[in-house]
């Protein structure tokens, strides 16, 4: 189950990052999430969003893997 949790870190941690690069540097066509679902306006606060959600879930991963 942690290589599913680290997993879903890892893609959240990329698709916010990239996604927020993508939209401030209002790059053209792109594979990232943030892009297409969230509305021009809100693109780089739900990248950041996603991002920190992404990290979370990697160190609480971690965590729970170092006192298991």
């Amino acid at each position: 189950m942690k290589w599913f949790t680290e997993a879903i870190g890892i893609v959240l941690c990329i698709q916010g990052v990239g996604g927020g690069l993508s939209a401030l540097l209002e790059g053209g066509r792109s594979w990232f999430l943030v892009r297409y679902v969230v509305p021009g306006g809100a693109q780089v606060a739900v990248a950041a969003v996603l991002a920190l959600v992404g990290v979370l879930v990697l160190v609480a991963g971690s965590r729970k893997r170092q006192y298991a």
